[in-house]
């Protein structure tokens, strides 16, 4: 085997999995913790003394992953016969 192809492979494989590993994780799980509140669904208001919902997830702590938009976006190009 050319010493080429052993770097490449070296490179290829290792980013083939975790491409792999995290398709699985969007199918399996779709949404993560939202950033912002880190999945509490709310924060603190400025006065420090009320909770207020999280603006960017409404509340629910969760978020979709950018990977399952994807899929889900190119899920509907489908369906719709683009």
């Amino acid at each position: 085997m050319h010493p080429h192809h052993l770097a490449a492979s070296a490179l290829i494989l290792p980013l083939l999995v975790v491409t792999l590993g995290y398709i699985g994780a969007c199918l399996v799980w779709p949404f993560a913790a939202c950033r912002k509140c880190g999945g509490a669904g709310r924060h603190r208001s400025p006065s420090g003394r009320a909770w207020r919902y999280c603006h960017r997830c409404h509340g629910t702590g969760a978020r979709l992953r950018i990977g399952r938009r994807i899929w889900n976006y190119l899920r509907n190009l489908h369906k719709e016969g683009r």
